[in-house]
């Protein structure tokens, strides 16, 4: 943020026009006590943000009122996150201090203020923003509004990413998708998690969003029309329950159609359920089952529906305190349609999540389906030394998962676990212990590997041995982020433990060198040899991989430290990170690339092979540890985890010119297979179009084939071409680019 000129006058009344639109938006009046500490929260902000502004060139403190509004308006907090919205910056951007807030609001309103500051940006940290968000998880379980007000501050960013240049926008929606989805997810913040995804799929995959989003203009009156068509029988039927209902359509999100898309490898024109029939029943907490279980019977009196497609999480929730009553149906011209039931207590827990939750916490008789989530983000926390990137992965294990599967214990306790969960991670979830020492694991009286995947109904017994020890192979047999945390933490303890002879050694021969700070020497020791592992650095002195003396051989002593051995470098030593010296053995082939702003052949850069970036696509630059800069597509599979996770390492890049190089970019085709010519056709078709065929396999089985093509394009333009005169050959049902 650019100082300027303190807002003016004219700007000072929409200011407070906005702040005052923020308060109508509180569910509930707030008392003249609250809204006294919320005026104040609001002088405060106003005055200490007076000369920022944002990138769009409005006053700084339009973006904590938006927040404040969206913590208000959309998720249902109250004057205390409201104060804490409003004031969640003033620490990291203004010279307000956390003491200065705790004096003037209190212990709480101060303690949220700092778990939503950012560390400092000096941090010694491989991944800043992974640490950050684990600063912020940690206020998880000590107050949920910090990381409410967290997502509410995301939310209003990616609504206002535009003003963004597009490197930033890319590493800012990498992350928005990478964490804060998992996160709203997870919270039951489904409205959220759709709108970032929506969000982050305008930035990453723009040209496949705009056309999605195009298609749904122009079919909008025709959908309306069906929805009213599906939802008319049903009235009378509805009505007839006596109950007070509303009915409506509901559409899918752009990112969710998009992804039918793919999937089933059809044309928009082909995916019909392109909306969800919701159907809210409003109703005492103590008739809902009734209530629900009576609108599904009107529902499917009406049409007939698909029984493997009922989806039942009102007698049991989701672990995320998700209620609803989900059923297919086929509708008017045999279209398939969902039917969502639910009471508007379900609604308002669905449409708000952990906050309405929060709400009717007490009321009902199922258990606090969040405080077994809240034991796991605590189990994973519970090793201050764990490395910040690999806490991040283990978190999104325990986040974002779809599907559950529902097992129970030998006393008849059910516990919900992630699709694919295995027995061993079943052990770890009954108890840390029970997981250390797991040696086998019985379903239905049955012994079953370790890696059994659980099934819904499996009742399992988990049989200990005291001897038994976690080893690296387990990591390969769990999927949750408890059971992977609480492994790993087990191996670092038993290196830990043989890395004391190690320890003594090093801090023995430290001291023979008269070094006075061993502490600062130690770290130093670990930065160079273990990425900053003191555990791995005595381990490996202890097991004799590394011994003393090649720890210490590249620096020397002086004055009492130890100091790097210089380098001698050669002459032309001024070059940035992933700059090459000489720019005249710039590799052949080459498209004509800006990378931060200058001309790509200064710098050592190849296309990343996970991704084959063709000219035209969105494209950013990482830096590498030791290959020098890789071109990524901002729709590459490892786009998200390298901006997450390395956002200091991504620099911009960008396509100035049409160029003679060509770039490799793989196909798979699907078709029927007629027998004869099928190869032929495909081969004539390309080589009718000036393309060159790199690799061609094709396999063939009950009238089906599948076809593997590497191809050599310019660009996206011809890629687009080729794509489509493959799809409109006979025999030929999809062609899609393989994006890994």
């Amino acid at each position: 943020m650019a100082e300027v000129l303190e807002t003016t006058v004219e700007e000072q009344a929409g200011i407070r026009k906005a702040y005052e639109e923020m308060l109508a938006c509180l569910h509930k009046a707030p008392s003249s006590a609250d809204r006294e500490q919320m005026d104040r929260a609001m002088e405060l902000a106003n005055y200490s943000h007076r000369y920022q502004r944002r990138k769009s060139g409005e006053p700084y403190i339009y973006h904590p009122i938006a927040v404040a509004r969206i913590c208000a308006e959309e998720i249902g907090l109250g004057p205390t996150a409201i104060c804490a919205a409003l004031l969640h910056d003033v620490v990291e951007d203004t010279p307000v201090t956390l003491d200065d807030l705790r004096a003037e609001f209190g212990e709480r309103i101060s303690l949220m203020v700092g778990g939503l500051t950012k560390l400092d940006s000096a941090y010694n940290n491989e991944s800043q923003q992974a640490a950050n968000f684990k600063k912020v998880l940690g206020t998880l379980i000590v107050d949920v509004r910090i990381v409410l007000i967290k997502m509410a501050d995301r939310l209003h960013n990616m609504r206002t990413i535009k003003s963004m240049p597009e490197h930033k926008q890319f590493k800012i929606a990498a992350e928005t998708s990478y964490i804060y989805a998992p996160l709203a997810h997870r919270l039951g913040l489904y409205n959220f998690r759709s709108e970032f995804l929506d969000l982050c799929m305008k930035v990453l995959e723009r040209d496949e969003y705009d056309n999605v989003a195009k298609k749904l203009r122009e079919t909008k009156s025709s959908r309306e029309q069906y929805i009213e068509r599906f939802i008319e029988p049903m009235r009378e039927g509805l009505d007839d329950l006596g109950y007070e209902y509303r009915i409506y359509g509901r559409p899918k999100s752009i990112y969710s159609i998009y992804n039918k898309i793919k999937k089933k490898q059809v044309p928009f024109e082909q995916i019909y359920d392109l909306f969800a029939v919701r159907i809210v029943m409003d109703v005492p907490r103590n008739k809902e089952k009734l209530a629900c279980w009576a609108a599904y019977s009107v529902v499917t009196d009406v049409y007939q529906g698909v029984p493997e497609r009922l989806k039942d999480w009102v007698t049991i929730p989701k672990s995320n305190g998700y209620e609803s009553l989900h059923t297919t149906v086929a509708g008017p011209d045999a279209r398939f349609v969902e039917v969502q039931i639910r009471s508007e207590r379900m609604n308002e827990i669905a449409e708000r999540g952990f906050a309405a939750h929060w709400k009717y916490k007490g009321v009902s008789n199922q258990p606090d389906v969040y405080e077994q989530w809240f034991d796991s983000v605590r189990d994973i926390l519970d090793d201050p030394n764990s490395d910040t990137v690999q806490f991040l992965g283990d978190f999104r294990d325990n986040a974002f998962f779809n599907e559950e599967v529902y097992v129970w214990t030998p006393d008849g306790d059910m516990k919900s676990l992630p699709k694919g969960a295995t027995a061993l991670d079943f052990a770890f979830s009954v108890h840390t212990e029970v997981g250390y020492h797991c040696q086998s694991v019985l379903v239905d009286e049955r012994i079953v590997p370790l890696s059994y995947k659980l099934r819904n109904g499996d009742r399992l017994k988990v049989i200990t041995n005291k001897s038994q020890k976690p080893n690296e192979g387990w990591l390969q047999l769990v999927i949750t982020g408890k059971a992977k945390a609480k492994i790993r933490q087990a191996m670092k303890a038993d290196r830990k433990e043989k890395g004391e002879l190690g320890k003594e050694a090093l801090l023995r021969k430290l001291k023979n060198l008269h070094i006075k700070d061993t502490n600062t020497a130690v770290e130093q020791l670990a930065q160079e040899h273990t990425a900053g592992s003191h555990i791995d650095l005595f381990f490996n002195i202890a097991q004799e991989s590394l011994s003393v003396a090649q720890a210490l051989s590249p620096f020397i002593v002086e004055n009492g430290k130890l100091v790097p051995k210089a380098v001698e470098l050669p002459p032309d030593t001024t070059f940035e990170p992933g700059r090459k010296r000489n720019t005249a053995n710039k590799e052949k082939g080459h498209s004509r690339l800006l990378i931060n702003g200058e001309p790509g052949d200064q710098f050592e850069y190849s296309m990343a092979t996970c991704c084959n970036p063709v000219q035209g696509d969105q494209v950013f630059a990482y830096l590498t540890a030791n290959a020098g800069l890789k071109i990524h597509r901002s729709k590459c599979p490892n786009a998200q985890n390298l901006m997450a996770n390395y956002g200091y390492r991504i620099m911009k890049a960008e396509w100035v010119s049409t160029s003679e190089s060509s770039f490799v970019v793989h196909l798979v085709m699907t078709g029927t297979d007629s027998g004869t010519g099928v190869i032929e056709t495909i081969s004539r078709e390309i080589t009718g179009m000036d393309l060159n065929i790199r690799s061609f396999n094709i396999s063939g089985q009950d009238g089906y084939f599948e076809a593997n093509v590497s191809l050599l394009v310019k660009n996206t333009d011809q890629l687009y071409l080729a794509i489509q005169a493959l799809k409109n050959l006979d025999h030929v049902s999809t062609v899609s680019r393989v994006e890994e």
